[in-house]
């Protein structure tokens, strides 16, 4: 729990974060006589100078002062200042607070929503299945206070950070569990009590009915039962609706083509696409937001036995056209294909949007800092550039050009799901694949699979696992265009 109300000094701890320009002013950010006779001592010392990374813990009486340094104000950046927040609120001093303040080194809205996000985004840990020892003593789920004026939104950024959390547990847990069914019942609880919200629900039956061969391929080799979610929002009515179609592989072992080991053991992970658009409907209906969506997901597992789907396959999809099957670890841009074509044939929206963890070049190009974009039309592009920027979910876009067609060409189908160029450009053509199936509906995918999901100590303000890459970008897009 995140709350911004003024200054009180009233809490087990206080955190005070500090540039060396005010360190070197002898400046504190809130006028408190004990607080700032502590800070005093502690210049005197001569042992802070608030470089960036420092900590320094005291005592003000019981409670524990942690005095924070951010290095030069021109240097601080709000990602910074997120891992920061994170930092302290994670730090061994405050590890058995239940309560904290946060003075921030100056009262502003920017800085604020950061610190917010640090609180939240950044403290989030996936413990579900870790015992805990007896003796242990830490106390995981603070109380936060940000010491400010409360201003309107930042309730609602504490809903966007907690949702982006909400994806992130759909992602973590084991696959078993967030299997389709389970994601069927993820949407209906979202959508309960929602009169401005539709349900469509695909199972096998329907699925094999409307055709949707590429889908249906990719499970066949799994006992997991397929699902295609699909929540119509009506929020601004008469307006056009934009769709947003996320990748649901609830598990992917690659199929027949194999992951090897240490490339498989996260594939819980390449749900991350429908794990955001189940967030984002939950946020957008908690916020009110005034704009017509839909929110769709494909859901299925990739998984080998006798029946899974094999390399040279030939197969249908929804929209008629064939596909061969190059490798079976190309298999959420046949999942998205049929679920772009369905969407678009049944809803007819004037802009879709997809997500997926899709191509692990995606890494090799951008790192993992920054999901890829492509699009066939600038303003959509331009729009989630901006909104990428101003929530600090980034993106960087990537070149679609007509030529790139030719690098997913068959022999022997309309189109081949793996490109002929041998390892190059691997996330422009696997976009160029799901481009063969948007027709003239302006379109941006986004490739999340660098950015999905984090392994090891972090990166950026985020610990071990998912981060619900997408979240605040759509929101903020939905909210601002």
């Amino acid at each position: 729990m995140v709350t911004v109300r003024p200054y009180k000094f009233d809490q087990d701890a206080l955190v005070v974060f500090l540039t060396m320009e005010q360190v070197k002013a002898r400046e504190l950010p809130v006028k408190d006589a004990r607080l700032s006779a502590e800070f005093q001592k502690l210049l005197e010392a001569g042992v802070f100078e608030a470089a960036p990374g420092t900590q320094f813990p005291a005592l003000l009486g019981r409670k524990i002062v942690l005095f924070v340094g951010l290095g030069k104000a021109k240097d601080l950046s709000l990602s910074g200042l997120r891992l920061a927040v994170r930092r302290a609120l994670l730090s061994a001093p405050l590890s058995r607070t239940e309560t904290v303040e946060l003075i921030l080194p100056e009262d502003n809205r920017e800085n604020v929503e950061a610190a917010i996000e640090g609180a939240l985004i950044g403290t989030y840990a996936w413990k579900k299945y870790v015992t805990r020892k007896k003796d242990d003593r830490t106390v995981e789920h603070k109380k936060i206070f940000i010491a400010g004026k409360d201003q309107p939104g930042y309730a609602a950024t504490a809903k966007v950070a907690a949702n982006v959390n909400f994806a992130r547990a759909l992602v973590n847990e084991n696959a078993d569990v967030t299997d389709a069914v389970y994601l069927e019942k993820v949407m209906k609880d979202i959508a309960s009590g929602h009169k401005n919200v539709k349900l469509e629900i695909l199972g096998r039956k329907e699925l094999a009915a409307k055709g949707f061969g590429l889908l249906l391929a990719v499970n066949q080799g799994s006992n997991k039962k397929p699902r295609v979610l699909i929540a119509s929002y009506t929020g601004a009515p008469g307006e056009a609706f934009t769709a947003v179609i996320g990748k649901g592989l609830t598990y992917d072992t690659g199929g027949l083509n194999l992951k090897p080991t240490g490339h498989m053991e996260t594939m819980r992970c390449d749900m991350s696409g429908a794990a955001t658009v189940l967030s984002l409907l939950k946020t957008v209906l908690e916020l009110g937001i005034r704009k017509n969506i839909i929110f769709a997901c494909g859901v299925a597992e990739n998984a080998i036995s006798a029946n899974a789907y094999k390399p040279g396959d030939v197969l249908t999809s929804f929209s008629g056209k064939t596909v061969e099957v190059g490798n079976t670890d190309a298999e959420g841009r046949l999942v998205l294909a049929d679920v772009i074509s369905y969407v678009i044939q049944q809803y007819k929206p004037a802009r879709l949007i997809d997500l997926a963890t899709l191509t692990g070049a995606v890494s090799v190009a951008l790192g993992n800092d920054y999901s890829g974009l492509v699009s066939n039309d600038d303003a959509l592009a331009g729009a989630l550039l901006k909104s990428a920027a101003l929530s600090d979910d980034r993106i960087w876009r990537l070149p679609s050009y007509p030529e790139l067609r030719e690098a997913i060409k068959s022999k022997i189908a309309d189109l081949r799901n793996t490109s002929s160029w041998r390892g190059a450009g691997g996330t422009i053509t696997g976009a160029e694949f799901l481009r063969q199936f948007v027709g003239d509906t302006p379109w941006a995918h986004l490739d999340i699979a660098g950015t999905a999901f984090v392994e090891g100590d972090g990166r950026m303000y985020f610990g071990h696992g998912a981060t619900g890459a997408g979240v605040r970008l759509l929101t903020h897009y939905f909210i601002n265009n």
